[in-house]
This record gives structure tokens, sequence and C-alpha cells, in this order.
């Protein structure tokens, strides 16, 4: 039986445990986080990935989780209503298909899913590997040392197992032109299943309720021409670009930009993408955001990552060998990967214009829109049909 370790429990990292589990691989998870991770916002499973947490028997307990956002409501910078659409109508899914589920109760359900049959460190990570011709020799933060047959990195867009088999991210890493700052913070607009966008042009701020709650999440978006490279491990700095690019703005941002300075759950990042040459190298490879963030812009990070573990799995249960199956990985998934990385270009993200033209040109077209036939608005959701492996 082939030993897995596999770096990372969030999405992609649970859900590959769980298909290479079934192919029957030994596999072991390390999550640097000391326990599963929560956090209640909002991610989406579309198109294939829908099939993937079908085939993991997930997709009935998932619904019941649906959060079921009715609207989304644009802005004016005076805080004037464009107009209301219905969330599927901008996203390019299908309504009654598609799923909207708190980030934390996808992760509670795949790791309910493998618990009892692989094997969990948490609060350890990865800080070196030796990959050589029978295995790869792993160093844990805590001292620990073993040996697994093959290593995966499941561990996000800042991978540590991708700098340690492939060098450092600033060279795959596509900054897209936005930064953005998300917390939580009190409802006082009593927003209830909706979330309410405010644009001027290179701004965007973001109120939106899951359900009914005394709280909503926060999200406060600008393009910025470089990365803000000096913030990226300073919170005070992050929280004094955010407010200093908000400063002169109305509605609700001086109460947002409060909130964020005050918030002890900010989570601030760039927008950007990770492109690799390969996803694997000997005996190590990649999945989900460590191999090929798409970003939160095109809404599909989750489903890219689910789709991706299940097809990783799936070639390593039925290859001759790893180095074959990380080829037929590749091979097979980088076209539905690239698909879906093309919904959002540098400096173009259609929700959050940076020019008055461009902004003036949304907001005319959301005032036409009612809906997207099926699927069609964005097929890259569902680009690659899902294959069943079978071992031989």
């Amino acid at each position: 039986m082939s030993t897995v370790l596999i770096s990372g429990a969030s999405v992609a990292g649970p859900t590959l445990a769980y298909w290479l589990h079934r192919h029957g691989f030994d596999v072991t998870v390390v999550e640097k986080a000391s326990a599963l991770r929560g956090g209640g916002y909002a991610i989406d499973i579309r198109g294939t990935a829908l099939d993937v947490v079908d085939r993991m028997g997930l997709l009935p307990d998932l619904r019941a989780t649906h959060v079921g956002t009715r609207r989304i409501t644009f802005l004016h910078p005076d805080g004037g209503v464009i107009t209301s659409v219905r969330p599927d109508a901008v996203a390019g899914g299908v309504e009654g298909r598609d799923l909207e589920v708190r980030r934390g109760n996808l992760a509670e359900l795949l790791y309910a899913a493998v618990r009892d049959d692989v094997e969990f460190l948490f609060d350890d990570t990865i800080v070196a590997l030796d990959d050589h011709a029978d295995g790869v020799d792993v160093t844990f933060r805590g001292g620990a040392r073993r040996t697994f047959d093959l290593v995966i990195g499941a561990d996000g867009l800042h991978s540590v197992v991708r700098s340690l088999v492939l060098g450092p991210e600033e060279q795959f890493h596509r900054y897209l032109g936005y930064c953005f700052a998300g917390f939580t913070m009190p409802n006082e607009l009593g927003l209830s299943h909706e979330g309410v966008l405010w644009n001027t042009p290179g701004r965007a701020a973001v109120l939106y309720a899951l359900g009914e709650s005394e709280n909503v999440h926060g999200f406060l978006s600008f393009a910025l021409p470089e990365p803000p490279f000096h913030a990226f491990r300073d919170p005070a700095a992050q929280r004094d670009l955010v407010a200093s690019v908000f400063a002169d703005d109305g509605w609700e941002i001086p109460r947002m930009v409060a909130a964020m300075r005050d918030s002890d759950d900010l989570f601030f990042d760039v927008v950007s993408q990770i492109h690799l040459p390969r996803w694997s190298s000997g005996r190590v490879a990649l999945v989900g955001d460590a191999a090929f963030a798409p970003s939160f812009l095109t809404g599909q990070g989750t489903s890219v990552a689910l789709v991706g573990a299940y097809m990783l799995a799936g070639h390593l249960a039925t290859a001759p060998d790893h180095t074959r199956a990380f080829a037929a990985y590749e091979r097979s998934t980088r076209p539905f990967v690239e698909l879906n990385q093309a919904l959002v270009t540098e400096g173009n993200a259609s929700m959050f214009p940076n020019t008055a033209e461009a902004l003036a040109e949304r907001n005319a077209a959301l005032l036409k829109l009612t809906s997207l036939p099926a699927d069609t608005g964005r097929p890259a959701h569902s680009a690659l049909q899902l294959p069943t492996f079978t071992q031989h």
C-alpha cells in the first residue's frame, strides 16, 4: 500500500485524502493550524465540482446548508440603488443546482468523511523534503522525520510545499491588480440573505449577510498597481493601507473602515493567481490553490480545488507509476483550470471596474440583466466531464 502525505486540510487536501483512501492508499494529512479551520464566509460549488461532491455522497448534506442568497444590490458612490439582481444572474450559474455554503460547513463535511480513515497531524507543517528514488523524506516543524512514497501540497496560495520543490512564490505569482480586506462586523443595516455592493472607480465595498445574523461579512477591495509587499506580514500596515485608500469615501465606508481596524478576524491579501509550468517534481505534486489558484474574483477557487483533487487521486490510482500519473493529471486537468483562470484577467474584473467608463458600462449592463441561460454564461464551470476511474 502506497503512503501519501498531504499538506493542507482545507478543501483540496481532505477531498484528495478521501479519494486516495477509496483507491487503497495509506494517507496522512498535516495541517499547520491547531484544529480544523472554520470560517463563515460563503463559497460556491458549481458545474463539475457538484459531480465530485455528489460522488462523495455529500451533496444532500451540502444542500441542507445552502445559504440561498436572494439578491445582490448594486449601489452608486452616494449609496443610491442602481439595481438588484439574483446571484446566479451575475455569476453565470444555474439557479436551483449551484451551491453557496459557508466555508466552515464544507470543511466540516469533508473532514467528517475522512477522519476515521486518514491520519491527521494538526499544529504541524513540513519544513524540509528530500525526494529520492525510494520515497520522500519529510522533516516536520515539530521535529519528527518520516518517509512517504508521495507528498502532495494542498497548502494554498502561499504553499510551503511549492516553495520547497519549485522555488519562491514570486516567480509563479500573477498579481491581478487588486487587494482586499475581509472582516466581520455588526449587521447595522439589517441585511438578510443578501449582499450589497458599493462601487467607485478602482474601489469596492461589500456587505454580505449569510442568512439572518447579528453580523455580516465586510469586504473592502481596491486597485493597486503593484503588490504591497511591505504589508503582507504586518497587520498594522494592512489596516493603515486600507484606511488610507478609503479615507474620503461616504456611504457605510467610514463604519466599515472602523470595523476593519477593530476586527480580530481580518484577512488581507492580494488578488492573484498561480501559474506553474508544471504541477509536480519527482515524487511531489501540487493541487488546489497551491498549483493553480484562479483568484476569488472568479468564484471558482473551491470548485477547481474539488475537481483537481478528484482527478489527481484517480490518475494516481490507475496509472502504472506516479510519474505517468502526475503527467496524466496535468494533461487532463490543465485545460479546465486555464479556462477558469481566464474568467478574470489582470486589471479586468467586471464587478470591480477601475475606470468611470467601465463602471458606467457595467451599470448599464446590470440594468438590462435578468438572468443568463443555464451554464452558458460561464461554460468554464462545467468544461470538464468527470471521468470514472477504475483500477486495473
